[in-house]
């Protein structure tokens, strides 16, 4: 039985036709635009052209729709390219699929979604996003998956497999860096037992494991008192009670001083250990077999914020079947090797010119330093 393809993209000729700008942050004249660009390093122009977040510090949505489907009883993959032509400093550049959505226009931060998957940036804190909606909550991994969309002018692809078996697998840059359990990894379901309200903690129950020994005794002479007043000041002969106010001696280091005295610590007899309360099953917890099953697919669309646009897009697909998905990744393996190239040719031209300039700059100060030897 050959593989369905539900949806691909390319961005070829009358791409604006099939894909909607957003309005949604319109009113607030915050709303960028996409524009076909295929970036600094490509392949083929016709080829390798994507859309392109082009404004810096703007919010960026774009969405198309397909006919509606369901991905139950088969594997999902949803797979695209992401090329940051500079540093995004902090931003996103995942997509959203989600149920059929009636006005494109509007799509935008609220609209409810299946899935989101992509990379995303702020700072320091980088991560890959892999989010399910279940039950009208949008869920995060656990722990996020790494980032890898680094090096300026590069692309990357993006691939997440979603499995019957309610087990998923991510893949970026054809590299796997994860694959497990929508179960473990997702806190999708209730959990299956929760803390006993009626169990309460006795009140003779010893929390502490260490006390003060009690056959410890502060020595008598420990001194405590840090500063003292001078014994050796003298109040000054033209002091003057009356103009100057009562004089008092200045204080000073005391040189007896011990520091704050604490007793011994010894082990607590009593004792109990850490009290924690039962576990009872939960009566809200439902068990899902199929927890990867989404009813209706019908709209995909990029909801991003930026500080630094230039992002492409590029060879979206979504699909049942991986050889229809690697015919798309085979397009991205020729691209990235021509990137890549390019890349290192203009990383090694800048050090040479950089090592000219040193070297230009070397043999002015030599120049300079003649000459001043022949004046002297």
């Amino acid at each position: 039985m050959s593989g369905k393809i539900y949806f691909e993209e390319t961005f070829g000729d009358g791409w604006e036709s099939r894909w909607t700008a957003s309005k949604w942050k319109e009113s607030e004249g915050t709303q960028g635009t996409f524009v076909a660009a295929t970036g600094k390093w490509f392949k083929d122009e016709k080829e390798d052209t994507g859309i392109q977040t082009s404004q810096d510090s703007r919010f960026f949505g774009i969405a198309t729709s397909f006919d509606s489907f369901s991905n139950d009883g088969k594997e999902l993959i949803i797979q695209y390219q992401a090329k940051y032509e500079k540093d995004i400093e902090c931003g996103g550049g995942y997509l959203k699929i989600g149920p059929k959505l009636g006005d494109l226009s509007t799509f935008g931060d609220p609209t409810p979604y299946n899935i989101m998957f992509g990379p995303d940036k702020c700072g320091y804190t980088k991560r890959t996003h892999l989010i399910f909606n279940y039950d009208g909550k949008n869920v995060l991994k656990k722990s996020d998956l790494a980032y890898k969309q680094e090096g300026e002018g590069t692309s990357h692809l993006y691939r997440m497999i979603l499995k019957p078996d309610n087990t998923v697998r991510v893949e970026i840059d054809e590299e796997k860096i994860y694959e497990g359990s929508l179960t473990e990894d997702w806190e999708l379901l209730k959990p299956k037992e929760i803390p006993d309200p009626d169990d309460k903690k006795p009140g003779d129950w010893v929390d502490d494991s260490m006390i003060d020994d009690p056959e410890t005794k502060k020595p008598d002479d420990w001194v405590e008192e840090k500063r003292m007043v001078d014994p050796d000041a003298k109040k000054p002969d033209d002091w003057d009670d009356e103009e100057d106010g009562e004089w008092e001696a200045p204080m000073k280091d005391n040189p007896e001083y011990k520091g704050e005295w604490s007793a011994k610590r010894i082990s607590n007899p009593a004792y109990k250990g850490f009290w924690e309360q039962k576990k009872i099953a939960n009566p809200e917890y439902k068990d899902d077999d199929s927890l990867y099953k989404y009813a209706d697919f019908g709209f995909l669309g990029f909801d991003l914020w930026q500080v630094k646009g230039g992002t492409i897009f590029d060879n979206i697909i979504l699909t049942d079947d991986k050889s229809e998905a690697d015919v798309f990744a085979k397009k991205w393996k020729e691209l990235s090797e021509v990137e890549k190239s390019k890349k290192k040719e203009e990383e090694e031209s800048k050090k040479a010119e950089d090592k000219k300039k040193e070297d230009e700059d070397e043999d002015d100060d030599d120049s300079d330093e003649a000459a001043k030897e022949e004046d002297m």
